[in-house]
């Protein structure tokens, strides 16, 4: 199935390293929220549980598991995922990467700092793509934020860990500082979204959320892809997710046993 893009999509999507698709979903949803609503009851053995102190509330989150839960499996072999993340990254093909769950409980009190991903995966490229897909409503003042044209800054931001703020890398020479983003330099990007719409982003657009202090809980999911130019990059150190037994030198194509080819143009 091809599900076709407005030109302005893709537009945005390139200019600006992210854009919001209304409703393009909503046929999924569902199932999804299935797979979301097992996967919090079975998270993995690697599952990252995180909490503020003062506050009640859980923010968990797990990756890689859409080979174990049924639904994800579905979704990212039988939805238009593929096509979709191929149009907006003009790639003639697509390899999944991985998948990321986010679980916030009410008032969780825990924030997405700002980031950029592409640091901390063992990637490297301009074809790339992240769909940011929460299940239920979601107010634009708790949403994804994202920088506009952060993408394009001329070194990768350096990654910490948001337990202790440390350097994820000994080597800070590769990585810049977090820009100011209150300067007025970059265009927030926030939207209010539905069920079914989804906020995609290239891995090197800076982006986080506030926390959940919202009486509600909160599921989001993330699918990443990648498409023609991406390789392998070996890190100064361990990756999130981490991929130990790879078996990769830097500048191959990553291997399609673990990372397969899920759409071809």
């Amino acid at each position: 199935m091809k599900m076709l893009l407005n030109k302005s999509d893709i537009k945005d999507f390139q200019t600006d390293g992210v854009v919001v698709l209304r409703g393009i979903f909503k046929d999924w949803i569902d199932l999804l929220n299935k797979g979301a609503d097992f996967h919090i009851s079975n998270p993995s053995k690697s599952a990252l549980i995180h909490k503020h102190e003062g506050s009640s509330g859980e923010f968990i989150e797990d990756f890689c598991n859409w080979e174990r839960i049924k639904e994800y499996k579905d979704f990212v072999e039988s939805s238009p995922l593929g096509s979709i993340a191929g149009q907006l990254m003009k790639s003639k093909s697509v390899q999944f990467f991985h998948d990321h769950f986010f679980y916030k409980e009410a008032s969780s009190g825990v924030a997405t700092p700002w980031h950029q991903d592409m640091p901390y995966y063992c990637v490297s490229g301009l074809q790339t793509v992240s769909f940011w897909i929460p299940l239920e409503s979601r107010a634009q003042k708790v949403s994804l934020k994202c920088a506009s044209g952060s993408h394009n800054l001329p070194k990768e931001i350096r990654p910490t860990s948001w337990a202790d703020n440390e350097s994820f890398y000994d080597d800070n020479d590769a990585f810049m500082n977090m820009p100011n983003l209150d300067n007025g330099d970059f265009d927030i990007k926030q939207w209010a979204t539905e069920p079914g719409d989804v906020i995609a982003f290239n891995f090197k657009t800076v982006h986080g959320a506030k926390a959940n202090m919202l009486p509600g809980t909160s599921k989001t999911l993330s699918f990443r892809l990648v498409g023609d130019d991406v390789v392998y990059r070996k890190r100064p150190g361990r990756t999130s997710p981490n991929f130990p037994d790879i078996g990769q030198e830097n500048g191959e194509r990553l291997r399609e046993d673990w990372f397969p080819i899920i759409w071809r143009k």
